[in-house]
């Protein structure tokens, strides 16, 4: 059986339309889900978010069965300077993601921060404070929807993309009530230790995503790269952390029809280490 606290991103079936993705996880023995919404990387959710896309993702899910722990989702560059148009078209985008979140029950949205780039547009300094003040402004706003805002403060592609940005943009974020997410891969992937990550965000974790790499490689099925895994999970165990976990396999090293097998092992060994 499945660990209640563990569950699967939609990214890892991403190949599948959203219904089918839903079966698929469900069939696994999996509860819950993190639901794919990311333009280019996802299609679960529609590129054009509007009030019809949002409730045909809602009936979908809901017919599922499966709970939501967070909606993953973006609203472009955090540290791009927009104009007065862009900012609006922005908000307005953040404004339905926010109700697709709330409609699908989930806890959370989660976004990105910063450009798929590790250079900054002005300077690093500039850019941290710009992408936190977004990032803050976004948590008002979701707390007005009745949701919480997350982000994945170390991402290997982007700006902030090892653990001394990441703790420069957590330190800008204290007092907003922005939840950050561990994501094993990308904490390996950029040179980092799991466990260095947890003892140094142990207060501001809310979610934990789970995938393999090694240096450089994020997309690689868990037992196939050098995450410790067991190590990470009792460092989690150890801060006090009560949260959910999450799969999220956007692995390269195996073939859609070999995908629920490795699902199931992975599900399999995390249980056995919670």
């Amino acid at each position: 059986m499945i660990s209640s606290r563990l569950g699967c991103s939609s990214i890892s079936f991403r190949h599948q339309p959203l219904p089918e993705a839903l079966r698929t996880i469900g069939g696994l023995g999996f509860e819950e889900i993190d639901l794919g919404a990311l333009p280019g990387v996802c299609d679960h959710v529609p590129y054009v978010l509007d009030a019809a896309a949002v409730e045909q993702v809602a009936a979908d899910v809901h017919h599922s069965g499966l709970r939501v722990r967070s909606v993953n989702g973006d609203v472009g560059d955090l540290n791009v300077v927009l104009d007065e148009a862009q900012r609006a078209e922005r908000a307005d985008h953040l404004d339905m993601l926010l109700e697709l979140t709330a409609a699908v029950g989930a806890e959370a949205l989660v976004l990105p921060r910063g450009a798929l780039d590790h250079e900054p547009i002005r300077s690093l300094e500039e850019d941290v404070r710009t992408v936190a003040g977004e990032l803050a402004q976004a948590s008002r706003r979701a707390a007005a929807a009745g949701v919480e805002l997350w982000c994945e403060s170390l991402h290997f592609f982007r700006l902030c993309w090892n653990e001394d940005r990441a703790r420069r943009l957590a330190d800008e974020l204290e007092g907003t009530g922005v939840g950050v997410v561990m994501d094993f891969s990308h904490i390996v992937a950029s040179g980092g230790d799991p466990v260095r990550f947890v003892e140094s965000f142990a207060e501001q974790l809310t979610h934990v995503h789970l995938r393999d790499a090694t240096a450089g490689n994020i997309n690689l099925s868990i037992g196939n790269g050098e995450a410790d895994f067991a190590a990470g999970l009792r460092a989690l165990e150890r801060v006090g952390y009560t949260g959910h976990f999450s799969l999220e396999l956007e692995t390269r090293d195996v073939s859609h029809d070999q995908r629920p097998a490795a699902a199931r092992v992975a599900a399999a060994h995390i249980t056995s280490l919670l």
